[in-house]
């Protein structure tokens, strides 16, 4: 089942000031600290949220929390501005009601981020699919936006919103969302051109010289650094916790989700960009001949930047800011502008650009969000707009009078729509309606914005007077016409009670708004209000070729030239709010009162001063007295009998009628007076909250009690079960143990008994086996007699046949020694002539015999490079001696030649004709005996940096190295790659791969080296070749020996002819196109380590030096 938590459940302090028990100003203060010091940031006051900044992140707003006050009750959870988004939602899904949220609170208080809190959760809880999801995105995009064109660090937050921002949401029948529209109020532009101490401007400024490339900055002619503009204030150009870099690229994304074109970005940065330049635009004084002085342009190399980012003629608009043209039905007067006057004119120009871009921006935002469907659309607006402003540190002025004035508006309609909210739930519920006695602004609004005598009025009519106008003529009018208003104060006013007042000075005028006074400033009231813009920059703004700057502009085309003054500031404004007065009252309203708990903007601390006024101001007091004028709380049937049912025992546990029956039981059974709880049709209403705390306590102890016989039952039940547990469990194991005892004493029984059978079958084996045995020791005593017997006569009988053989023996011996006696009588006569020679072969035969076997153990090793061979032992040995170690040599090297593989004897045929060629003959060859020939020393067919070449050679490349290519005119060299094929020489530039030159190799005549150890060799053409246009190739190498020894074998095989011929000498010719050159090669002192050097000595000669190997 799943458990809901009421606003009434583990409440820190009270959730709903309505229910605050004593109402005082001081009791309501101490209870929003209590509750921001639990990070408790949300409160009610009836339907009303207010919402403490708590200046860092708190895990409230996650998606599990949507989900959690997703399509609850208002009062179901614990306050959060997600409950008074949802039902505002499900109001407008399901009843079809328009909805507003207003949300309000000075600078700081969060408004900004509470209106994105909406918007968030209302794009969370509607519906999903492709289209809905984009406008979704789009919607949200665009605070990013209007953030960044719209939003400046002040002193009090570092996002401050320096406009009012209405957005209408349009959502279709099933409640999701269609489109759009943005409406803005009141830009403070004047930001644009100066800021207070300690402030920023617009942070879209920043993020372009932070964020943006370098590409862009060069286009847009802008530099990086901060005080190269005068717009910029410099002591709060870096914000802690403000990445203006990140959010340049954030602001870019969003535009193009909501729907910009590259072209439309870029020229909206290019504006911004013009405007900074406008603040670098200086001008100086000069004299004319009739003593009247005019401005000129200091540097106009900013000037001309910025005419050329608009594509306007820099004449046209030095001209717009030197002088001013009055048009006055047929008469045109020019008539020069001094210094302070261009600076004027400069800052209005900037206020104005600026001004009309943001308004631009709104509007081509709604062209993208706007709703694609023209049916009937339920809408959702959402209000976030300056909270009212009193500063104490500097003047309050005409800006701070206009926020003032919307927030006595907003004030008034809070009242009337709280008051007119509470009246029609009486009436709807059935409930007598009491007349609530509250105090009511009209009479400040009607001061401001009256049409004859407001203070509004007469600034505009003082604006278009003729004559002479100041801020000090407006103050007089006000002092005439509003002496005697009760709200209205001023030292000047014929009301003598203000005279001797010196907290109000001479040129101020004081009003007592519904928040208390504040104290205006009238200087720069007159001209804020005009916010003229000479028409001659509206004229030059318009021939601009930029494609923006007309659009800005339409009043400055010649062809519709309107001679009325434009409508003022205050009137403008005046008639914006009556609009949104309008809108709102069609719509049901929802209230976020938002509080800034202190002005360090730190978390944890909670000024109680601050807060105070701000709750004053707010009129939150006065907001709680008039929910409470009536009935403080009230509750639907259903729900108030779920949660106080325990109270009476005919509603518990269960109540089988209807909930309104229930409840009537119920409160029937408490004792609470009659008169402090009405019926309606579909709620309860209880008059004071004691009545509900006392609903409260008495459940809570019934809970207690509740708690207690469950506890009670729980535990019983839960000895129970443990006894039952017990008892099975003792007969589950005395059956073990009885089964233990049985097989315990089964075991010892059949141990007993094996023992018995092992012994008896132990007493049968033995008696088994002593019989066995003496069977066996008589048989053994059988076998040895017949053995010994046998034994005897086989003795017997070896002797006999010993004694046979040795009779026959000695037959044989003496018929031998017969023969033999007989055969030398009969050969004696042979004997003795030819017995020397016999006896000298054989023993010839046999120390040669003796020879050769002697060599099977001292041979020397299979090595062809050991020359060790065994000693002669006698003379006559000599010649084979000499054979034999060329014979055995011979024959290891075959064998060892049996062992290559065709690579590795290509590489010793080369080394043997590398030994053929230089051999004693230049001095670097033995150095290059024991480096083996590795042929492609680039790794050309694998190197993808020489791909390109690869595919350039079509053969097979047989060497690739890079050589120094020797320049004939200074000795230099130059790295080329050289590479040999089959049937031709190539050499390419190292760098690029690209070849510059193929020889090939039936055009080579000769190869030309010195007899030093460097490694230079000449190339020599044959004469008439094509290849010999250029001349010989000089060429200078690490690897000669090898590059010598491949050209001369390929040479030979590719010319089919003989050999290439190599001349070895210390100098040779080297034909250079027409001329030949001698290279001499001489022996010096090392220079430049221990490299060789070749300097050109004349035209027709090139020594280079070899230094002297030790």
């Amino acid at each position: 089942m799943e458990v809901k938590t009421s606003l009434l459940d583990n409440m820190i302090g009270v959730g709903d000031m309505v229910l605050l028990e004593p109402l005082s100003e001081d009791s309501f203060i101490e209870n929003l600290r209590k509750r921001f010091d639990h990070n408790e940031i949300y409160t009610y006051i009836g339907s009303v949220v207010i919402s403490m900044n708590p200046y860092r992140s708190l895990p409230i707003f996650t998606p599990e929390k949507v989900e959690e006050y997703r399509n609850r009750n208002f009062y179901e959870l614990s306050p959060h501005i997600y409950a008074l988004a949802d039902e505002a939602y499900r109001s407008l899904r399901d009843q079809d009601k328009d909805q507003c949220i207003l949300i309000t609170g000075e600078s700081g208080a969060g408004k900004t981020e509470a209106s994105k809190l909406v918007m968030s959760y209302v794009a969370a809880v509607c519906g999903k699919g492709q289209e809905v999801n984009k406008v979704k995105e789009q919607l949200l995009q665009s605070n990013p936006v209007l953030e960044a064109f719209g939003n400046a660090k002040t002193v009090r937050n570092d996002n401050s919103s320096r406009f009012g921002k209405y957005m209408d949401i349009e959502f279709d029948f099933k409640g999701d969302p269609l489109g759009g529209v943005i409406s803005n109020y009141l830009l403070e532009k004047s930001r644009v051109v100066k800021q207070p101490r300690g402030e920023r401007n617009f942070h879209i400024f920043y993020q372009l010289l932070s964020g943006a490339s370098d590409d862009t900055l060069k286009k847009l002619k802008l530099d990086r650094d901060y005080s190269k503009y005068n717009y910029l204030s410099l002591d709060s150009a870096v914000v802690n916790g403000l990445d203006d870099a990140a959010n340049f690229r954030t602001v870019k994304n969003a535009m193009q989700i909501v729907g910009f074109m590259e072209d439309e970005v870029q020229s909206v940065l290019e504006l911004v960009a013009a405007v900074l330049k406008l603040g670098d635009i200086e001008f100086k004084p000069e004299s004319r001949c009739n003593g009247s002085d005019e401005s000129r342009i200091k540097d106009k190399n900013d000037l001309k930047e910025m005419c050329e980012l608009l594509g306007i003629e820099q004449s046209v608009l030095e001209r717009a800011f030197s002088y001013r043209t009055v048009e006055a039905r047929l008469e045109k007067v020019s008539t020069t502008l001094n210094v302070a006057q261009a600076y004027y004119a400069r800052d209005a120009l900037a206020k104005n650009l600026y001004s009309r871009l943001f308004s631009w921006l709104v509007t081509r935002i709604n062209e993208s969000i706007k709703a694609q469907t023209k049916a009937r659309h339920k809408v959702m607006g959402v209000l976030d707009i300056y909270g009212f402003e009193i500063f104490e540190d500097r003047d309050n002025s005409f800006e701070q009078f206009i926020i003032n004035y919307c927030n006595e508006k907003l004030q008034q309609i809070f009242i009337e729509l709280t008051l007119r909210e509470e009246q029609e739930e009486y009436v709807r519920e059935g409930i007598e309606w009491t007349n609530i006695e509250y105090f009511n602004n009209a009479i400040i609004c009607d001061l401001i914005e009256n049409h004859q005598n407001g203070i509004l009025a007469m600034l505009d009519e003082e604006c278009l007077r003729p004559g002479t106008v100041t801020d000090e003529t407006f103050l007089d009018k006000l002092n005439t016409i509003c002496a005697e208003h009760q709200h209205f104060e001023s030292r000047l006013s014929k009301n003598s009670k203000f005279l001797t007042d010196h907290s109000l000075p001479h040129n101020c005028f004081r009003i007592q708004h519904y928040a208390g006074k504040v104290l205006y400033r009238v200087e720069g009231f007159v001209d804020k209000n005009n916010d003229l813009l000479y028409r001659d920059l509206s004229q030059a703004m318009y021939k601009a070729n930029h494609s923006l700057i007309k659009q800005l502009f339409p009043e400055g085309n010649p062809g519709k030239v309107n001679l009325k003054r434009p409508p003022t500031a205050g009137f403008q404004f005046r008639a914006s709010v009556g609009t949104l007065m309008k809108n709102l009252q069609t719509k049901n309203p929802n209230y976020i009162r938002c509080i800034k708990p202190n002005d360090k903007k730190a978390s944890h601390i909670f000024t109680d001063s601050l807060v105070c006024h701000q709750v004053r101001y707010l009129g939150l007091m006065e907001n709680v007295r008039v929910r409470r004028a009536g009935y403080a709380f009230r509750q639907a049937y259903e729900p108030c009998l779920e949660r106080y049912k325990m109270l009476c025992k005919r509603t518990w546990p269960h109540w089988r009628g209807p909930a309104r029956e229930g409840v009537e039981v119920l409160m029937a059974d408490l004792p609470v007076p009659a008169e402090e709880f009405s019926f309606g049709r579909s709620k309860i209403f209880i008059r004071n909250p004691r009545t509900l705390f006392f609903l409260e306590e008495r459940r809570r102890q019934c809970l207690q009690d509740l708690a207690t016989l469950i506890q009670k039952i729980y535990r019983g039940w839960k000895c129970r079960s443990h006894f039952l547990l017990l008892k099975k469990s003792q007969i589950v194991v005395a059956a073990w143990y009885r089964r233990y005892a049985q097989e315990k004493k089964y075991q010892k029984i059949k141990s007993a008994t094996t023992v018995v059978q092992s012994y008896t079958r132990g007493w049968q084996a033995r008696k088994l086996l002593r019989e066995l045995k003496y069977q066996k020791r008589c048989e053994e005593a059988v076998t040895t007699i017949s053995a010994f017997w046998h034994g005897t006569q086989a003795r017997m009988e070896l002797r006999r046949l010993k004694q046979e053989a040795r009779n026959k023996h000695a037959v044989t011996v003496i018929w031998a020694y017969w023969q033999g006696t007989k055969v030398r009588r009969e050969y004696r006569k042979f004997f003795r002539a030819n017995a020397g020679k016999k006896i000298y072969d054989f023993t010839i035969q046999r120390i040669m015999q003796k020879y050769f076997l002697g060599l099977k153990s001292t041979m020397p090793s299979m090595s062809p490079i050991d020359k060790s061979w065994p000693a002669r032992p006698y003379r006559f040995l000599d010649g084979v001696h000499r054979e034999l170690p060329r014979i055995f040599h011979l024959w290891r090297c075959k064998k060892y030649r049996s062992q290559f593989t065709e690579e590795k004897k290509a590489v010793y045929e080369e080394k043997l004709e590398a030994s053929e060629i230089f051999k004693d003959k230049k001095a670097l060859y033995p150095s290059s005996v024991s480096q083996p020939f590795k042929g492609d020393y680039l790794e050309i067919s694998t190197n993808p940096k020489y791909q390109k070449l690869n595919s350039a050679v079509d053969e097979k490349v047989l060497l690739a190295d890079v050589v120094n290519k020797i320049n004939r005119a200074n000795g230099k060299g130059t790295a080329r790659i050289f590479l040999l094929t089959k049937k031709s020489v190539v050499l390419a530039d190292q760098k690029t791969g690209q070849v510059k030159a193929s020889v090939p190799l039936p055009d080579l005549a000769s190869v030309s080296v010195s007899t030093q150890s460097d490694g230079f060799f000449a190339l020599r053409l044959k004469e008439g070749s094509a290849s010999a246009v250029k001349g010989d190739f000089l060429l200078s190498s690490e690897h000669l020996i090898e590059i010598i020894t491949k050209l001369h074998r390929t040479g030979a095989t590719a010319a089919d002819s003989k050999q290439l011929n190599v001349d070895i000498s210390d100098e040779f010719l080297v034909q250079f196109k027409h001329d030949k050159v001698c290279v001499k090669f001489i022996q010096g002192a090392p220079k430049n380590g221990n490299s060789v050097s070749c300097k050109r000595k004349n035209n027709r000669l090139l020594e280079v030096s070899v230094p002297t190997t030790a």
